[in-house]
């Protein structure tokens, strides 16, 4: 990497006009510009409501860093952090410079690791589009690839999905997701991720007994970056219910835009189940609590679906949807693991 005389630093209130600028062109993807690529579903949605400035589509532990030189801002890294896990998700990293833009991002990230080691968090998150060089940045500065995600679009003209009836939910066996459904949505996450992801994004049971905006699993690519009135989860009980009553056979989360964004839908079913009507459940309550808010605009569904989910996009797509991209997942643990003692046989 070239030596440069610029510094990276907290961004301040001055910054904004800067960076909203440079954030839109970023994401336009200028001739000269980088940034993580993350997806969007066409005009309707609108590329730069997704970052929107200034501060108000930030929450209180949200970070900005910006890259200046000689009072010119010509990069950002924007972090949203999770008090609750300690863990810390990159959601924008953008620069503007032709052949500096590198070496500006890698500033960035080097920066957010020693920042994120002082002040104690365990993980870094990230997901990205495999282009302008985003994954050998962030494998060079630690990040461990470790998924991809299909990232699906239902237009906002597509045909309006009925809210569902209470008699039809009970037929489907799909209700609202309580505190006490904890325990069966953990073994339901087990069973439907691969066992090495588990570990990596480690989900304890505490993790899913969130309620309103609180719902922060499963995680996402999109879930840093889109804005929610609340985020509601409905589950489906299994057929016969498992050895011990409580099992599940699917879950539907859904989230309502509250601003110039799209909605939001993620589905996670077993294997043997069928995701229709968890599917038709979520876009009709979508739909249901949209006409409902004060806008009452319709902007659209975005849905992730993980690789190893597999059909599942394509039910998806038989709903309405299309695919708009596939993102990389990679992570960073900033703490060292030690193993807890535990007996082990004695050898003679």
């Amino acid at each position: 990497m070239s030596v440069r005389a610029g510094k990276v630093r907290a961004a301040r209130i001055t910054d904004f006009a800067a960076l909203g600028e440079l954030s839109r062109l970023a994401q336009r993807d200028a001739a000269d510009a980088r940034s993580l690529g993350l997806p969007v579903a066409g005009p309707p949605i609108g590329v730069f409501s997704l970052f929107r400035f200034p501060l108000g589509a930030f929450t209180p532990h949200d970070l900005i860093y910006v890259y200046d030189e000689g009072g010119h801002v010509g990069g950002l890294l924007r972090v949203e952090r999770d008090p609750a896990r300690d863990e810390w998700t990159i959601v924008e990293l953008d620069a503007v410079g032709a052949g500096d833009a590198g070496d500006i991002r890698f500033r960035l990230v080097q920066h957010l690791l020693r920042d994120a080691a002082r002040r104690g968090a365990a993980r870094l998150h990230v997901a990205c589009a495999d282009d302008s060089g985003n994954v050998p940045l962030l494998m060079q500065a630690g990040f461990a690839r470790y998924g991809e995600e299909v990232i699906l679009s239902r237009p906002i003209d597509a045909p309006a999905v009925p809210a569902p009836t209470a008699a039809r939910a009970r037929a489907d066996r799909i209700r609202p997701a309580g505190p006490t459904d904890a325990v069966a949505l953990f073994r339901l996450n087990r069973a439907t991720t691969p066992a090495p992801v588990a570990r990596l994004e480690m989900l304890a049971i505490s993790d899913w007994s969130g309620t309103g905006s609180t719902w922060r699993v499963p995680r996402s690519s999109l879930t840093p970056i889109l804005r929610f009135a609340a985020v509601e989860v409905f589950v489906q009980d299994a057929l016969d219910g498992g050895p011990d009553g409580t099992q599940l056979d699917g879950m539907v989360q859904v989230g309502v835009a509250q601003e110039d964004q799209p909605h939001y839908l993620r589905v996670g079913v077993r294997p043997e189940a069928d995701p229709a009507a968890l599917i038709r459940f979520g876009l009709g309550t979508i739909a249901e609590r949209a006409a409902k808010s004060r806008s009452g605009r319709e902007r659209g569904v975005m849905a992730p679906v993980r690789t190893y989910e597999s059909p599942l996009e394509h039910r998806l797509e038989e709903a309405g949807f299309t695919q708009v991209a596939t993102v990389t997942l990679l992570v960073k643990e900033t703490l060292v693991r030690v193993a807890e003692p535990a007996l082990v046989p004695a050898i003679g």
